[in-house]
């Protein structure tokens, strides 16, 4: 590593793992997308059971907290490139596992590759804390948002390959719905490639070598460690609370739409059921990543507390619109766009406190673990909204995650200092 450093600056080393990662993410990100517009309705298709609508995403949430860890301390052992490699490598599986399911009518098979599929959710999520090892403090939140604006691409076509993958799943003569995962699939194969042959030098490990510290980690690493690490740090506890807030309401609000929309347009060709319903998850997506980068500015010049809680505010107008409005399709997609935006908000900002109120020594581990909590949550939530909208229909759904966007604002405000500064660079 020192062979590397003294040929590359660490600047020029930053620039290279940003544009790999942002590279990456823009292809491995198709399949979290596919799952997202059609796992709601291939779980009450293939369950006969409109009380499981939420199992895929429940398992797509599950999935990324299962394997948060694990890679965490993959990447402590090996570094980021192999960690990153290999969740993309599993979750390559999962889509070929949801292929087996749609051929096969099998929910079994459904909820195996969700699960799979989900760890290409964890890649993503630590993909923007890969790109933070080697990023100078007062942009932090700018290079972060970067890598998490890359998924806009692929977040956003996902949804959208029902159409295109019928006519490739027509011509290989699979189910329509097959076709969606393949071209996943594919995208997840090159998201694979880019990282495996391109990461390197590895950020992480460079970052230990620029200071001194040992270069394999791995073996200690756990929930348990990571939770006492955000614990031990109100600030790092503030911005776990604020993610999970926003992850909570987000998932919970968006697993339902598909449902929701569905059950508005009964009387509708399934053909033009699919379609609004791509297009709205599709802006949904837009909204969680497309400004990611002004997220991130925001988050660099007005200071992480100010932006978390903004997007959790946001969140509560968006759950708001989306279940008053929930008689009209065009104010349910207001909604669900001002319910990514928010989630952006909250979690760019979120991260970027996470990560500069640790000491680097202790900044993967609560990484790990974090990821796996706000995954967790996630997964939860979308189980949880599934029960909540049966019971009391969808805007019963914004009206119980609007509430956990509003405590977790509160409880942020509560852990915080009043001043714009939260990092301890010095404690490092």
């Amino acid at each position: 590593m020192a062979a590397v450093t003294s040929t590359l600056s660490t600047a020029d080393v930053q620039k290279r793992t940003r544009w790999v990662l942002s590279s990456a993410q823009v292809f491995s990100s198709l399949g979290n997308g596919s799952t997202l517009a059609l796992g709601s309705v291939l779980a009450v298709d293939l369950s006969g059971n409109e009380a499981l609508a939420g199992t895929a995403t429940t398992a797509l949430g599950l999935g990324a907290a299962l394997s948060a860890v694990p890679l965490a301390r993959l990447a402590a052992a090996k570094g980021r490139r192999i960690a990153l490699g290999s969740g993309l490598i599993a979750a390559i599986c999962g889509t070929f596992a949801m292929v087996a399911a749609v051929i096969w009518s099998s929910f079994a098979l459904l909820v195996v590759g969700s699960v799979l599929v989900g760890v290409a959710t964890a890649v993503n999520l630590q993909a923007r804390f890969a790109v933070t090892d080697l990023a100078e403090p007062e942009h932090r939140g700018r290079d972060l948002s970067i890598v998490v604006w890359a998924i806009t691409v692929g977040a956003v076509l996902g949804p959208n390959t029902v159409t295109p993958g019928a006519a490739i799943a027509q011509v290989l003569g699979l189910p329509p719905y097959a076709g969606a995962f393949l071209i996943s699939a594919a995208g997840m194969v090159v998201g694979g490639v880019v990282i495996l042959t391109l990461l390197r030098p590895d950020p992480l490990l460079t970052r230990r070598a620029l200071d001194g510290a040992p270069t394999a980690t791995g073996s200690t690493h756990s929930w348990a460690g990571g939770a006492r690490i955000v614990a031990s740090h109100p600030v790092s506890l503030a911005a776990v609370v604020g993610m999970i807030g926003a992850h909570a309401t987000m998932v919970g609000v968006m697993s339902m739409t598909p449902l929701h929309i569905a059950h508005r347009m009964h009387d509708a060709p399934q053909a033009d059921t699919l379609s609004v319903i791509g297009v709205t998850i599709s802006l949904h997506i837009a909204g969680m990543y497309a400004l990611s980068p002004v997220m991130g500015v925001l988050t660099d010049r007005l200071g992480p507390k100010t932006v978390t809680v903004g997007g959790l505010v946001a969140l509560l107008g968006a759950v708001a619109l989306a279940g008053l409005g929930a008689p009209h399709l065009m104010l349910v997609t207001a909604g669900l766009v001002l319910l990514g935006l928010g989630w952006s908000a909250s979690s760019v900002a979120g991260a970027t406190m996470l990560t500069s109120s640790l000491p680097p020594a202790q900044r993967v581990e609560a990484q790990g673990f974090t990821d796996a909590l706000v995954s967790l949550v996630g997964a939860i939530g979308a189980a949880t909204a599934g029960l909540v909208m049966g019971a009391a229909g969808y805007p019963g759904v914004g009206l119980a995650y609007g509430l956990v966007s509003g405590v977790a604002a509160i409880v942020v405000l509560a852990l915080t200092p009043r001043s714009r500064s939260l990092s301890p660079e010095a404690a490092a």
